[in-house]
């Protein structure tokens, strides 16, 4: 270079830089100040400029002139084990140096990886249903389609009678095997004590089709005896107080005496993740005039499964099965036809067993448990992706909120040749390190979260699933893209920093950060949306709970007992009756009935069939709009008379309903209306209310007892019943239940998924303020010396508050733009499987307004009123 009289710094000056400076970045350095020098030439004449170069350049170099000798640069490689060493110390060292961003970071990513954690292990869990059978993926349960004349699909049903698994085995040869499993009720009397017991019943099969170990007992032979009976681990520990119970008797009712069964066999307990869960395992019994009776096609109460040959092909398979069941059962189906109104067909098909659990069409029912929805697990992902996508977005903001403290660390790196890579590396080791750590705390936070979750999701889920090595495996994917994503953005900005704007201190990230604004509008977009949810889901719920039913279910003891004889029920409200606390007493039918009826001649109405006595309506308070009750005064009501609600009336199309005739043609009998009640909710809210008919027919039998008791006598009432049950009923189980808590039994799934989306919100919301914290503390950081002079000219803490608030307020106003038509769309798809639903308020986005903009306020509100509080003498000095 020339001399200063030619405009030219001097070359002293140069050689400076070129002796202390990194050769890669000496272009970069002498193009920056030579810049800031011919301003100065043009501001204050070449002699001045010159002054101030040759300052500017020392204090340039005064950073590391002291550490290094001139133009000693060996090559330094990237993956050293020295410069591995290095990567580490620094980063640990920077993250001690911030204890408090540190500690934010962690908690706030920890948070967001249990949570994925955690509804990954409820996803395995699902997913992973019964494929722990060795006959998978060949087991199917035969299942059927009800078809239109046109073709078009009325119903599907997973129930089968008792002859498609043993004809379709004999006329179809990739058939290799087939089991039908039932759910009964029997009662169980062990020495004095009689109980209820839920029995299942399967074929001699059982145990080659599916993949139960037996504890004791030959799984070949197990089941073949009548007299037969195969138990869990658990129920022999729960009976007999010990497992080795080969050969003891249990004593079943059949009809009206206990018999002995022989224990032949003694199973492991079923697996967490199965449909067929059982205690006490029964042969199956099945009568022969059953199988030699062909309209036994039509008669469907069962689970039906067959086992398919390895190279059998399933729609070959299929088509076999239905030119089975037609030539099988063709005069069955004209004569049925005929009788029942019949006009559509039936085609069989099979599902695969794995797809049983999270089938919306064809759930696992009728015996099989735990049937699911996979929407719930979409939910769940959604949320745990929330909190883990907010988590990193926190640990972005704050890493570049912290940035600032270490630009000069950056510039003298890049000057005395430390390479991008390298500085990117350097940060992403941090983020691992960082990541690794909340990493751990997961899997704390875990482990304390399980038994709640467990107890919401009705899982037994544990640590020991993390054994698995495909969750193992997903864990570590999780781990490495979080670290990726969490410090990969940060290192980029960090890594790019001039060093001569660092050294010289006027490096300042620009106020137009749009990645970063986007950033929190997308916190807040994501938690406004989970609050809106909550708040809508935690409204249905009320209103499901809070909803008139339309008749009084407070202070109702439902019993129940089988076969209950109308004589029986006489003697039992006698008795009852000489308690005060006692009402009164209605009998009804046990569980659900349904059937069909004609109505104008041909019209066909299905409705709830309710056998009950005259005492039933008026102790419910069900009003009668039209007509009359049942009464003992007319006897032909108790053979010939019905009476229905008004759902049935709008669906017979009737105007006048007292006196019409409803036509049980297939039984070739005949009833007249006597009186209409008002309809009532006699199923969940989440069901529309159904044609519904009463009988007093006098060859149904009672299952169940309603009894209405006084108010606040709750422990004497059922004492009392208890004994007087027990006196009528010695041989029965007794148990009780309210009605009230039973209505309430029918929403546990809102009421779970009401705390699940709460939790969601609160830690959606909780991570977000962590975020906005670290985004306010860089504004407050940036802004220091801005905020001292504001206060030396006479502004107020109030006015600094505001002005510092403003632009993280208006940013969580647009979110809502952004959140609200998401969560009206998404709700108003939800409500939809509610026929009686609330409609979506104004006051929800209100509310979620409200809370989201206090939250966000008080947040960086806070931070804001710490730096307006700081003496503006020290703002004035920090450089």
């Amino acid at each position: 270079m020339k001399s200063h009289r030619t405009g030219k710094p001097p070359r002293w000056v140069d050689r400076l830089l070129e002796w202390f400076c990194a050769p890669h970045l000496l272009e970069e350095v002498q193009g920056d100040l030579y810049e800031r020098y011919l301003r100065d030439v043009d501001r204050v004449g070449a002699t001045k400029a010159n002054q101030k170069y040759s300052l500017s350049v020392l204090s340039f170099l005064r950073p590391f002139a002291l550490k290094r000798k001139p133009n000693e640069y060996p090559p330094i490689p990237l993956f050293s084990p020295a410069m591995l060493q290095n990567y580490v110390k620094i980063a640990f060292r920077n993250l001690a140096r911030n204890k408090a961003y540190s500690a934010i970071n962690i908690i706030g990513l920890s948070i967001g990886l249990a949570a994925a954690m955690l509804i990954m292990l409820y996803t395995k869990d699902e997913v992973s249903y019964d494929r722990f059978h060795a006959n998978n993926p060949a087991i199917y349960r035969i299942t059927s389609k009800s078809l239109t004349p046109a073709g078009i699909v009325e119903f599907q049903q997973s129930n089968t009678g008792v002859l498609p698994g043993p004809k379709f085995q004999a006329g179809v040869p990739e058939i290799a095997s087939f089991v039908r499993y039932q759910q009964s009720r029997r009662d169980l009397k062990q020495g004095a004590e009689v109980k209820s017991q839920t029995v299942y019943s399967a074929d001699a099969s059982f145990f080659s089709v599916f993949t139960f170990p037996l504890m004791s007992g030959n799984p070949k032979t197990a089941l073949q005896n009548p007299k037969s009976v195969v138990i869990s681990e658990k129920s022999a520990e729960e009976n007999f107080g010990t497992t080795n119970v080969l050969g003891k008797l249990m004593f079943f009712k059949d009809d009206d005496k206990f018999e002995p069964y022989t224990i032949t066999g003694v199973a492991k307990n079923c697996p967490q993740n199965s449909s067929i869960k059982f205690d006490v395992l029964m042969p199956i019994e099945i009568d022969k005039e059953q199988l030699a009776d062909n309209e036994s096609w039509f008669s469907v109460f069962l689970n039906t499964f067959v086992v398919l040959n390895p190279k059998a092909n399933l729609k070959t398979v299929e088509a076999k099965m239905n030119q089975v069941y037609l030539a099988d059962a063709q005069e069955s189906i004209v004569l049925v036809a005929k009788k029942f109104g019949i006009t559509g067909r039936t085609t069989y098909v099979l599902q695969p067993f794995t797809d049983m659990h999270l089938s919306k069409e064809l759930p696992a029912t009728n015996g099989l448990v735990d049937e699911s929805n996979p929407t719930f697990s979409y939910i769940l992902s959604g949320i745990a992706l929330f909190i883990l996508l907010i988590a990193c977005i926190n640990f972005i903001n704050l890493t570049v909120a912290r940035s600032l403290k270490r630009a000069k660390e950056i510039g003298v790196r890049k000057v005395v040749g430390g390479a991008r890579n390298q500085l990117i590396i350097q940060f992403l080791g941090e983020s691992f390190i960082l990541c690794f750590a909340a990493f751990v705390l997961a899997i704390v936070l875990l482990e304390l979260a399980l038994p709640a979750f467990n107890q919401l999701s009705n899982k037994a889920l544990s640590l020991s699933y993390l054994l698995d090595t495909n969750l193992v495996a997903g864990y570590i994917s999780l781990f490495i893209v979080t670290s990726l994503l969490a410090g990969f953005y940060p290192a980029l900005v960090l890594s790019g920093y001039s060093p001569v704007q660092t050294l010289y201190s006027r490096f300042n990230l620009s106020s137009k950060n749009y990645l970063q604004k986007s950033l929190v509008v997308l916190q807040f977009t994501l938690a406004s949306f989970l609050i809106i949810a909550s708040l809508t889901i935690y409204l249905q719920f009320n209103h499901l709970t809070s909803k008139q039913l339309g008749y009084d279910d407070k202070n109702l003891v439902i019993i129940d007992k089988s076969n209950l004889k109308r004589s029986e029920v006489k003697l039992l409200t006698e008795e009852l009756a000489k308690n005060q606390n006692i009402i009164n007493v209605a009998p009804k039918n046990g569980g659900g009935w349904g059937t069909v009826a004609k109505v104008n001649g041909e019209t066909q109405v299905d409705f709830a069939y309710e056998t009950v006595s005259e005492t039933y309506l008026p102790l419910l308070k069900i009003p009668i709009i039209k007509g009359r009750n049942f009464s003992t005064n007319f006897p032909s009501d108790s053979s010939h008379s019905v009476i229905v609600n008004e759902t049935f009336v709008k669906k017979a199309n009737w105007k006048n309903p007292i006196g019409q005739i409803v036509d049980f043609w297939f039984r070739n009998e005949k009833y007249t209306v006597i009186g209409v009640v008002k309809d009532y909710h006699f199923e969940s809210l989440s069901q529309a209310i159904k044609p519904q008919l009463f009988t007093m027919k006098q060859s149904n039998s009672y299952g169940t007892a309603f009894i209405k008791i006084q108010p606040n006598t709750e422990t004497a009432s059922l004492q009392y019943i208890e004994k007087i049950f027990k006196k009528r009923f010695p041989l029965n189980p007794y148990s009780y239940k309210f009605m009230d808590q039973e209505n309430l039994k029918r929403y546990e799934s809102e009421a779970k998924w009401k705390q699940m989306m709460l939790f969601g919100a609160i830690l959606t919301i909780f991570i977000s303020c962590i975020g906005l914290f670290g985004l306010a503390t860089l504004s407050a950081e940036r802004r220091t010396k801005e905020i001292g002079i504001r206060k030396v000219l006479g502004a107020s803490v109030s006015g600094i508050v505001q002005l510092l608030s403003t632009d993280f307020l208006k940013l969580v106003s647009i979110s809502f733009i952004f959140a609200f038509p998401a969560a009206w769309y998404a709700m108003q798809e939800w409500l939809k499987n509610y026929p009686y639903r609330i409609n979506m308020n104004v006051w929800v986005f209100l509310v979620t307004a409200f809370i989201a903009i206090s939250i966000a306020f008080l947040t960086v509100g806070w931070q804001s009123l710490r730096a307006a509080m700081i003496n503006p003498v020290k703002s004035l000095k920090t450089e």
